[in-house]
């Protein structure tokens, strides 16, 4: 089968491996579309385990079931998680199911970037989603993103009627936004130094943008009656932007960091300050859970969250490599979706 082998961002490889055979409680899935994330693009993260076949954002069809499989059946659509927790761990039985030991080891045989993937016995298990008949793959990609956006904001204990500001309008800062106004945010206010992004931003329910090279606490507060914001959402790996993020806070408000940056970097808290302004709250989140995958996969099939739009380019197998670059580039483009079946 033919895969795109990652070596680093600007070497991308269209290479021959052998198709995975499947074990008992497996699947063999074949892999419709699968989207490129931020994070396949960051090479410090990424090389030093190169070559590899990346690809977690996927949705395909099953083509093989593995003996002890009765929940699903060759030619069903699905989603799927590459990440699944144990379920009976103290973080899974204690609601932080993405804090668990099996989810940080478990994956996909090879990745997404691949026409056929192996799902392992425990995704099989906790991480396969039926995709309604009215969701296509190429939105199908958008369940795992979206997954993890939401449990963001749940972990931020987000609530109707509180201000938003996402800073970095990435794809995980555009669905930041997207997710909170339609969760009925009183306003969405999103930075970005790229225009292409601003009006995405705009477009997907942003109240207001502003270009991060001519942003100050001060602006947001024109903008917000007055006011910081309930909810600050760190969705750019930019040192100084987490600094930042310190300062445009309201009292009894969240900081939910919500992006990688380098392993160097820390973050300088003026404890007396954050004390003295009442009660803010600093917190992190990482991936979704099961239930997590459910709820994206319905907001998208109820169009209450609606990606269709956001997808910029559809590529086929052999133009992966471009597709990496776009994404790295990170300025003329929103989703990029490999098709390997194309």
């Amino acid at each position: 089968m033919r895969v795109a082998m990652y070596y680093n961002n600007s070497d991308v490889r269209v290479e021959e491996l052998p198709t995975p055979k499947i074990g008992p409680g497996e699947l063999l899935v074949k892999i419709e579309a699968s989207g490129i994330c931020g994070s396949d693009v960051m090479e410090w993260y990424r090389i030093h385990k190169a070559p590899l076949v990346l690809g977690h954002e996927i949705a395909g069809t099953i083509v093989e079931v593995g003996d002890g499989v009765t929940q699903y059946k060759i030619g069903d659509r699905i989603a799927a998680a590459h990440h699944v927790p144990c379920d009976q761990c103290h973080y899974c039985l204690t609601d932080n199911e993405t804090a668990c030991n099996t989810l940080r080891s478990t994956s996909f045989d090879p990745g997404g970037f691949a026409e056929y993937l192996r799902m392992p016995a425990i995704n099989v298990k906790r991480g396969v989603f039926l995709i309604p008949d009215n969701v296509s793959f190429d939105e199908a990609t958008f369940v795992e993103p979206l997954a993890c956006v939401l449990r963001g904001q749940r972990k931020a204990t987000f609530k109707e009627g509180q201000s938003v500001l996402v800073l970095g309008c990435g794809m995980a800062g555009l669905l930041h936004v997207h997710l909170a106004h339609a969760m009925g945010a009183s306003k969405v206010i999103a930075t970005d130094i790229v225009d292409y992004r601003l009006d995405a931003a705009k477009r997907l329910g942003a109240s207001d943008v502003i270009n991060a090279n001519d942003f100050a606490p001060e602006r947001l507060r024109e903008l917000n009656d007055g006011r910081l914001a309930d909810l600050v959402i760190v969705c750019t790996g930019v040192p100084a932007v987490f600094q930042q993020s310190l300062k445009l806070v309201e009292r009894g408000g969240t900081i939910l960091i919500f992006a990688l940056t380098r392993d160097d970097v820390s973050l300088s808290i003026p404890i007396n300050e954050f004390f003295s302004r009442n009660e803010v709250t600093l917190t992190t989140s990482y991936a979704g859970s099961p239930d997590d995958y459910q709820q994206a996969l319905d907001l998208i099939a109820t169009h209450r969250v609606d990606v269709k739009n956001i997808i910029t380019h559809r590529l086929s197998m052999e133009e992966a490599r471009q597709g990496f670059a776009l994404v790295a580039k990170a300025e003329d483009c929103l989703k990029v979706i490999i098709e390997p079946q194309r």
